[in-house]
């Protein structure tokens, strides 16, 4: 296999908060992504998803770990360095009514991108360039002289694309960018980028609750829990054949569209209620809430490793 484009290796966040207690938001995980290639990260809200995906770009100063991203290490760059990083390097934020500045016109929120990395020679070209790019997603040329509150929140969405793909970028986080949509829009928005990474050869890193939507999206999965990845597998493998308990309970959450299937399932009910981050439990963190938990799992933190080929998960269960 090939030099992978992104490779994040013991990846922590921790925040401090008073009397000397830290909040280990993300606690030491390890993935890599291909060029071109779409990784799904899931998991329960406070899980840590979002935060790992800000840190991976340097929203959030990672407290430990390395990223690296086409062979430079994100976490050793310069403020001046990582200013020209971000080029490379984009985002796609949850919030569509709250990531666009109230303030600025669509034609200003796209061009200060192209002004910052003076990608734009005069403004007849950013002007130019912000309205090819809007109509690359979707949108008419036209649009680029109303303000956000003008638009619905999928074309607010759209805008936030057009502003993430303003500077050629070739990795784009994308942190739950249907989850705040219409179920309607919420396919448009997921067609519009996946057949942006078609055109673009863009590597994406999506952040998401809707596993269903997730699969449809991703080529490999990762399942976060309580801060850490515990289970790690193309998408196929992952629905067919979970191996970790948690992610089992979490497939089994899905709705069958079928009520006669639905109402057969067997729904895996989970007992207790999520850790808290600042106090996790001590060896394996869902031991607290898994139904096969042993001794050992709360003596030992159970190793991320290959249970199958390509299908990763930390288990006792499986050694």
């Amino acid at each position: 296999m090939s030099q992978p484009f992104v490779e994040v290796q013991g990846l922590t966040k921790y925040f401090p908060v008073g009397n000397h207690r830290v909040l280990k938001a993300v606690d030491g995980i390890h993935f890599t992504v291909q060029k071109g290639e779409t990784l799904g990260l899931v998991g329960e809200s406070g899980c840590g998803k979002t935060t790992a995906g800000r840190t991976v770009i340097r929203l959030y100063e990672p407290t430990s770990g390395s990223v690296m991203i086409g062979g430079t290490d994100v976490t050793k760059l310069s403020r001046s360095g990582l200013k020209a990083f971000r080029r490379k390097m984009q985002m796609i934020f949850q919030d569509p009514y709250a990531s666009l500045n109230p303030r600025m016109t669509v034609l200003d929120i796209i061009g200060e991108a192209l002004d910052i990395h003076g990608l734009a020679k005069s403004r007849a070209e950013r002007k130019y360039r912000v309205e090819q790019l809007l109509e690359l997603v979707g949108l008419s040329a036209e649009h680029a002289s109303r303000y956000p509150h003008e638009f619905s929140g999928g074309q607010r969405q759209r805008i936030g694309i057009t502003r993430a793909l303003a500077v050629e970028p070739e990795f784009i986080v994308c942190d739950e960018p249907i989850s705040a949509l219409d179920v309607s829009i919420q396919a448009q928005i997921v067609n519009l980028l996946t057949d942006l990474q078609k055109k673009m050869g863009l590597t994406y890193l999506f952040v998401a609750h809707d596993l269903a939507m997730v699969k449809y999206v991703s080529d490999r999965i990762a399942v976060m829990y309580l801060g850490q990845i515990v289970e790690l597998a193309r998408s196929e493998d992952l629905y067919d054949r979970p191996q970790h308990p948690y992610t089992q309970a979490l497939l089994s959450s899905i709705p069958i569209p079928d009520p006669e299937t639905e109402a057969k399932k067997e729904r895996i009910i989970l007992q207790g209620e999520i850790p808290n981050p600042m106090n996790p439990p001590s060896g394996c963190p869902f031991r607290t809430r898994c139904p096969h938990a042993s001794v050992r799992c709360a003596l030992e933190a159970p190793a991320f490793r290959e249970v199958r080929p390509g299908h990763w998960a930390a288990c006792h269960l499986h050694e």
